[in-house]
């Protein structure tokens, strides 16, 4: 049986394709993954072999990571003759295939296979296929709908292709939403319906969910799936026989899935078989993902009662993320929450599918939520243990387990503050902060040096070592110091605390400070005029998990102007600047807007040192505070400052080592957000806020290495060190703002 109708020894030759592959992209490095092209090139072996089609008849774009002649060619005779007509993917090849080629040709098949990025439009959630020759402030590519839509109209020919199949291996993620990462709109237009005229779609993932794809084999895990149900049959079979092929690759991924072993694998979707029904999910006993139970009206009366005007909580991700893994299944790619208020979460949970357990997801979100989202309202949180407990045993719901504990975390604080009466050095004081705060040092009212307060950081970290290792000894968890935030007055801002050495093994070796630990600094005397927005901000970036696509906002020196502040400080989000701007006042001014407008977080890169200055700048008697918090600033910045920061994440060449008039915006990003595993570019929406300090810590190691890789570098004063500076202002770890006078 045919259900195309067509005389099964004519399909293949009447068969045309478009097979695309993309590895390398011209935007970002970041970009580049490997395994779409030898995709493309597998499926066009099956096309070309078993499947019957005449090579004359593929369209092949490929744009490898490597020279194409590197590929493996000899696998076929016709991918032998595709080897010397394959063309790049770039937009202009795909359009001129997909809309003056392809429409020409007398067929009765069109099969298109596409392999590499995907995203999602955020208006009609159309497929945007990045090709090859995409570039920052301009994402060439196909929109793949809008394509389909057309080749479905009267623009192209009545009786040529009745049947059309697309095959996707890319990722349905939301497209980024910061200017350099512009989509700009790709309609295509069409001409009227052609009635009787069919598609079939195959996608690798569902909206909103990544696709696998394993770079060290060079294969996507949707074209391994689809080339082995294909096998060896011709184009007539396999045709017919696309709906069979996508349910059992759904089955092979719902048996991956109940093991446990599906956690990072994609949900595959077919959405239409060859009459236009939907049968992957819906109809197909036994294939439909396990359904979560739902909240009864009972459930949601005590809901309404117990988040009436309570605010999203700090901890309103961490619990998001746990409802689903204590049901059993997996949280969706996109970060963030899907709402700005309790209820619109739990709602968003209830319609989802959840663990083959029956849980409803929103039982262990509201339990998490009464073990740690009620700090100082205990009666809260007895409320919502009870309301867990009551729906637990009147919907006869399974045990759950407890939510994991708070991480433990031990910082050390160090406050500076300038002498009332402008005396030279400043007023010092330490706190080391764990479950409570103890205080430490200080400088007993008297101002000192700043050598005096490294030395003294240095030698309450030893202290701390000591009695936080025999902690450990004992059998206790040790709580080492992980981060060391600096409290200073807004002229110290810019001061390399980072860079202060630190003895480090044997033989008078050091280390910078912010290669051993996470170093942050402060300004809470500049918080006083934009407490509420400082705080609400914080508080959002928190309960979205920190990596909301809106949290983070990258402002070059175009964007420095006078109403910055007022801007940042419009809502909660931004939560985070990185301020690609050049060394000087429009450093400064963005500082300036960014303590303004009450952002909590903020990056940059200080800038390299004066001539002639040195450690003890600041100390100077009679120098203005100002200009002496440069010179400490650059005291610690070794020569060379402005060579290029090495680092795993995006360092080397000269993007990382200054932001001169030929660095692009988005540098500091590339900087910190590495491209993930499937090679996806970063973007805001890719940067993790909450592991910055940590993130940076990393940029710090790597500079340090690399210095001390470097000429003349002897391991303890990289020649290179890097710049960063990273502003931390935790409204909810504040130590008292009373003078220290």
């Amino acid at each position: 049986m045919n259900p195309l109708g067509l005389p099964p020894s004519e399909l293949g030759p009447r068969t045309f394709a478009l097979v695309a592959g993309v590895e390398k992209y011209e935007i970002s490095r970041h970009w580049n993954l490997r395994g779409p092209a030898r995709d493309a090139l597998r499926f066009a072996r099956w096309l070309t072999g078993p499947g019957g089609v005449p090579p004359g008849h593929v369209r092949l774009l490929l744009s490898p990571l490597d020279d194409p002649d590197s590929l493996d060619w000899s696998a076929s005779a016709g991918l032998e003759a595709l080897r010397g007509t394959h063309r790049p993917a770039t937009e202009a090849n795909t359009k001129t295939v997909l809309f003056s080629e392809l429409p020409a040709c007398d067929g009765d098949l069109l099969v298109i296979f596409w392999a590499g990025h995907g995203y999602t439009e955020p208006l009609r959630g159309d497929l945007m296929l990045p090709s090859a020759d995409a570039r920052p402030g301009q994402i060439l590519h196909l929109n793949l709908d809008s394509a389909l839509r057309w080749w479905r109209t009267s623009l192209v020919r009545r009786e040529i292709f009745r049947h059309q199949a697309a095959l996707v291996d890319a990722c349905r993620v939301d497209a980024p939403r910061e200017a350099r990462w512009n989509f700009g709109a790709n309609d295509y237009g069409g001409g009227a319906t052609v009635p009787g005229r069919r598609q079939f779609r195959l996608y690798a993932s569902r909206e909103g969910e990544a696709a696998k794809n394993d770079a060290e084999r060079g294969a996507g895990r949707f074209t391994e799936e689809l080339l082995a149900e294909l096998g060896e049959r011709p184009v007539r079979e396999a045709v017919s026989g696309l709906a069979d092929t996508a349910r059992s690759i759904h089955r092979t991924f719902l048996d991956l899935r109940e093991r446990g072993e599906g956690w990072q694998l994609p949900q595959f979707v077919v959405d239409r078989n060859w009459d236009a029904s939907s049968f992957l999910d819906d109809d197909v006993p036994g294939l439909a993902p396990p359904a979560a139970g739902r909240l009864d009206q009972s459930a949601w009366d005590g809901l309404g009662e117990l988040f009436a005007d309570r605010d999203l909580p700090r901890c309103a991700h961490e619990a998001y993320l746990w409802a689903f893994k204590a049901a059993g299944c997996a949280a969706p790619a996109r970060g963030g929450l899907p709402g700005d208020s309790l209820l619109e979460v739990v709602q968003d949970l209830d319609e989802r599918h959840g663990g083959p357990g029956g849980m409803p997801l929103a039982v262990p979100f509201v339990r998490f939520l009464g073990e740690q989202g009620a700090a100082g309202d205990e009666r809260w949180a007895v409320r919502a243990r009870d309301w867990v407990r009551a729906t637990r045993e009147r919907l006869g719901l399974p045990a759950l387990p407890p939510p994991p504990p708070p991480p433990r975390r031990t910082a050390l604080h160090v406050r500076l503050e300038t002498p009332p009466g402008g005396e030279d050095g400043f007023l010092a004081r330490m706190w080391l902060r764990r479950e409570a705060t103890e205080h430490i040092w200080e400088s007993e009212g008297e101002p000192v040096r700043l050598d005096a307060v490294r030395n003294a950081v240095v030698r309450q970290l030893a202290l701390a070592a000591k009695a936080l290792g025999a902690e450990a000894e004992a059998g206790r968890p040790s709580g080492a110091v992980e981060r060391i935030e600096f409290h200073v007055p807004y002229e110290l801002l810019d001061l390399d605390f980072d860079q202060w050495p630190v003895p480090r093994g044997p033989g008078g070796r050091s280390r910078p400070l912010g290669a051993l630990y996470q170093v942050v600094v402060r300004c809470p005397q500049e918080r006083e005029d934009s407490g509420a927005e400082w705080r609400g901000k914080w508080r959002w970036l928190w309960a979205q998990g920190g990596r909301h696509p809106e949290a983070v906002r990258v402002v070059a020196d175009a964007d420095a102007g006078d109403g910055l502040g007022m801007e940042l400080g419009a809502g909660p989000a931004p939560a985070c600047v990185l301020a690609h701007t050049r060394a000087g006042a429009r450093t400064s001014a963005v500082v300036e807007a960014v303590l303004e407008g009450g952002v909590p977080v903020a990056l940059w890169r200080r800038g390299p040192a004066p001539a002639g200055t040195d450690r003890a700048g600041a100390d100077r008697a009679g120098a203005d505070r100002a200009g002496a918090a440069q010179a400490a600033s650059g005291g610690f910045a070794y020569a060379g400052a402005g060579r290029a920061v090495a680092s795993g994440g995006g360092g080397g060449g000269g993007s990382a080592g200054g932001a001169g008039p030929g660095a692009s915006a988005g540098d500091l990003l590339d900087l910190l957000v590495p491209a993930g595993e499937d090679g996806r570019p970063p973007d805001p929406g890719a940067l993790d806020v909450l592991a910055l300090p940590a993130r940076v810590r990393a940029v710090r190691r790597a500079a340090a290495v690399a210095g001390a890789g470097a000429p003349g570098g002897d391991g303890r004063q990289p020649p290179g060190g890097d710049r960063l500076v990273l502003l931390w202002d935790d409204p909810d770890d504040t130590l008292t703002l009373r003078s220290l006078a």
